[in-house]
């Protein structure tokens, strides 16, 4: 792919994204989807993008459907020079950031994508309602980007799988790519939340990941010695607030029965302090599993009661 060195250009309204947009006149166009306070995991999405794609567009937007009546959409870091700083680094061609009134020119809007009931599950229980905002951004930035395909990473699994089957469901013409969760040396998932956890609070963080590994590392073992295993975890440490840890079945988000095998996804959400996390990690059950960085395009259908 060609290599870009040039300040990306900021488009801010649809008009002038439009006009960037068709300046690109050649090749496939990526886009990664980002809220801002970009970091080394957005980083990793955006080298992807590079690699496969001859344009990449990043979309910087707080989408203010996503947050519910009592999460505090202000208290959201913006750093939007910094973040500039890492999409010229990385070769972006397009940065749109967008007020909220230029996605949403008409307030709220009348119609929204419903995310169904897979979205009522895991994460969309602790936030109803966010899947539905989440879903009516993408569809919409997917239109104004134009883009054929997109990028996310794997650490938002339900998203993942809810963008994945809006488009499958609604024929959007733009391949989805997952990119494994990006951690820190200790093995923190990195997040644009992390930076609200005090240096005691990112102690207590570790159980998260250090509890997936755990459970993976019993994968070979079969679904009750990964939860049981990812459990002997977490109760360790008192300090986390744990809202769940489940072990399901990476299409339906079903819990997976003893007799399964093949792909799960392992997933745990929890609040330290004041900071509400996530972190999940795809797993191999049965003889020979363990962890795995993403799930295959097969995922979920090789499951069979062992004979």
């Amino acid at each position: 792919m060609t290599t870009q060195t040039a300040t990306p250009v900021v488009a801010r309204t649809r008009d002038e994204l439009a006009e960037a947009r068709a300046a690109l006149t050649a090749g496939d166009v990526a886009v990664v989807m980002t809220m801002g306070a970009l970091h080394h995991g957005h980083a990793q999405l955006i080298k992807q993008a590079r690699a496969r794609a001859e344009h990449v567009i990043v979309t910087i937007f707080l989408n203010p459907l996503q947050f519910g009546p009592r999460e505090d959409l202000s208290r959201y870091p913006r750093t939007f020079d910094d973040d500039m700083e890492i999409c010229t680094r990385e070769g972006v061609d397009i940065v749109f950031a967008p007020t909220p009134d230029v996605v949403y020119p008409e307030g709220d809007p009348g119609v929204r994508i419903s995310a169904g009931p897979l979205g009522a599950v895991l994460e969309g229980q602790a936030r109803p309602g966010h899947f539905d905002g989440v879903l009516t951004v993408v569809g919409k930035l997917l239109h104004l980007t134009g883009a054929s395909s997109a990028y996310f990473g794997q650490k938002d699994a339900q998203q993942l799988l809810l963008i994945r089957r809006m488009v499958r469901d609604l024929d959007f013409p733009v391949d989805v790519v997952s990119v494994p969760t990006v951690r820190e040396e200790d093995g923190l998932a990195m997040s644009s939340r992390n930076t609200y956890l005090t240096a005691s609070d990112r102690e207590v963080a570790l159980c998260l990941s250090q509890a997936l590994k755990a459970g993976a590392d019993a994968a070979a073992e079969g679904p009750s010695a990964i939860r049981r295993a990812a459990r002997s975890v977490l109760v360790k440490e008192p300090l986390a607030l744990i809202d769940y840890l489940v072990l399901v079945h990476p299409t339906t988000l079903e819990d997976v029965p003893e007799w399964y095998r093949g792909e799960a996804l392992l997933a745990v959400a929890g609040r330290v302090g004041t900071t509400r996390l996530i972190d999940n990690m795809p797993v191999r059950v049965g003889p020979g599993g363990g962890a795995l960085q993403v799930f295959s395009e097969h995922a979920g259908r090789h499951e069979a009661p062992v004979e």
